[in-house]
């Protein structure tokens, strides 16, 4: 399974409450999560973006709240993929039970700039940058978690 799109980078420290805003919590349409995502930071986001696309940012990505709503709004905006220097617990674990793709790796995160092509193979971790022609190493998933991934999140997965 790869990824393959353009960088929407940010830096440190993204909170779910630039996520997606606390205003808009009060509804379960991912469509109109997905129309407010990165707003209160980055007004032209919801405009530019294009499914496949993928957001890196540097460390502590998705702190704050354990709400799901900023996994989900990111995957619904259309991004295919997050790569973080690191990400906040909760954060992690939700992006996986929603089936968003996150890999964690610093270089690629801090060097990565946005408006890069980038490539992403998720059976190896392979990170390519088009771009620039450098490469990056991640730590895959492991199969089980590829899985839930590929099949859109953890309910997705385990249903017969």
């Amino acid at each position: 399974m790869n990824a393959h799109g353009r960088v929407h980078k940010y830096g440190d420290n993204v909170d779910t409450d630039v996520i997606i805003p606390a205003r808009y919590l009060n509804t379960a349409s991912h469509a109109e999560l997905a129309a407010h995502c990165m707003e209160d930071i980055d007004k032209s986001f919801v405009s530019k973006v294009q499914p496949g696309d993928i957001m890196v940012a540097e460390k502590n990505f998705g702190c704050g709240s354990s709400r799901e709503h900023a996994p989900i709004a990111i995957k619904a905006s259309g991004i295919s993929c997050v790569i973080a220097s690191t990400f906040a617990r909760i954060f992690y674990r939700n992006a996986i039970n929603i089936g968003l793709a996150i890999l964690e790796c610093d270089e690629a995160a801090r060097e990565i700039q946005d408006g890069d092509e980038v490539e992403v193979d998720f059976d190896t971790g392979r990170i390519s940058d088009h771009t620039t022609g450098k490469t990056y190493q991640a730590q895959p998933f492991p199969p089980f978690i590829q899985n839930i991934i590929e099949k859109g999140g953890l309910l997705n997965s385990i249903e017969k």
